[in-house]
């Protein structure tokens, strides 16, 4: 079935990026070695509980602190280097991330080792200034969006009407960035409307406009089909919201959309249809933008090909991450869908293991 939720329109025009080609990542939380980790438009990244696909997510929420000068604020929040480090610092001495863009023609390091205060400092001859400011063009802006049940309760509280320069990594600024998309992007927003529409029948339209008390504040409201009642985001259930907020992120004009977009598991409280169209949000945002997507649905899966896919597994205490060969699946793939695959063990990403066939690079 062909979901038409995502129609061709101009959404418009995404400002010069340099996509993200590899990655390499040593010292990080569970990551011992990871060497030049191919980077596609979509990386679906699965695997066993405690495997490590979330510490690869969270790669990108520390280079996001790095690059807005919060590695302290970062660190300390982690519980210190020593958490950070893998194994912690008696195991590991220094965390080092390299990421190349544009076919190897900008590459970037940066090095850090744990102090005597339990923080991460910088030693690589190049983090200068320069250095610094060249990453920031390079990356852009990252987003790590988890919109889990603590982070919803946000979304559902006031917020300020002119916190819309893009939506924050908790949603809070959900009703500001709808309201900045019904007056200046209206087919944008119409479309929004509609994808929630089908979603979730009963849901009429946004109703957005600065609370009474404080025109400097809005709260998201809507409107129930067939009713001129409004209702308060407190009447959506958390799925509903969370599909509400990922539809906005992925449909809002590509100048307003991070760099890189890392999501950990989007498909929480969703009902199947809504992952379906999901899914298919997600293939049209990465026309503009990198997705990152660590997930547990199996169907989600069957909505990309297989080297969109990348296993993650731990092997002597270390996560290493795969990307799966489409050549060794024909055979499989005539009887059976990639989230089949994934449930029969047959891709790895599972909590127990017995000999299965070489999918793998």
């Amino acid at each position: 079935m062909t979901v038409n939720a995502v129609d061709t329109i101009d959404i418009g025009h995404s400002h010069q990026r340099q996509p993200l080609e590899w990655l390499t990542v040593a010292g990080f939380k569970s990551i011992g070695p990871v060497q030049r980790l191919e980077m596609r438009k979509v990386s679906i990244v699965i695997g066993a509980n405690g495997s490590g696909k979330s510490n690869l997510v969270e790669v990108f929420a520390f280079l996001e602190a790095l690059r807005e000068g919060r590695l302290q604020e970062y660190v300390a929040r982690a519980g210190g280097a020593d958490r950070i480090l893998h194994f912690g610092a008696k195991t590991t001495d220094k965390l080092t991330i390299e990421a190349s863009f544009r076919n190897d023609a900008n590459q970037y390091e940066i090095a850090l080792v744990p102090d005597d205060a339990d923080r991460l400092t910088p030693v690589s001859k190049i983090w200068n200034r320069a250095y610094l400011d060249r990453t920031r063009a390079c990356f852009g802006r990252r987003q790590l969006y988890h919109v889990h049940n603590t982070k919803i309760r946000s979304i559902r509280r006031t917020c300020a009407l002119h916190d819309n320069a893009f939506l924050r990594a908790d949603g809070s600024n959900l009703a500001a960035i709808l309201y900045l998309l019904r007056k200046k992007h209206e087919g944008v927003y119409d479309l929004i409307r509609r994808s929630v529409r089908l979603v979730a029948p009963f849901f009429d339209d946004f109703v957005l406009m600065p609370t009474p008390f404080n025109e400097n504040m809005i709260r998201l409201e809507w409107s129930h089909v067939g009713s001129d009642a409004h209702f308060d985001a407190t009447s959506l259930s958390d799925g509903t919201l969370r599909f509400i907020v990922l539809t906005t992120l992925l449909l809002q004009p590509k100048r307003l959309v991070p760099s890189i977009v890392v999501l950990d598991q989007p498909e929480l409280g969703l009902h199947p249809y809504a992952i379906t169209m999901l899914c298919s949000l997600v293939k049209s945002a990465a026309s503009g933008t990198q997705i990152v997507i660590a997930t547990q649905s199996p169907l989600m899966l069957d909505h990309f090909e297989p080297e969109d896919l990348l296993v993650a597994e731990r092997r002597k205490g270390a996560s290493t991450f795969t990307r799966l060969d489409s050549r060794n699946l024909d055979p499989w793939l005539e009887d059976y869908s990639l989230g089949q695959l994934w449930e029969k063990n047959e891709l790895g990403g599972r909590p127990q293991h017995r000999e299965r066939s070489d999918l793998t690079t």
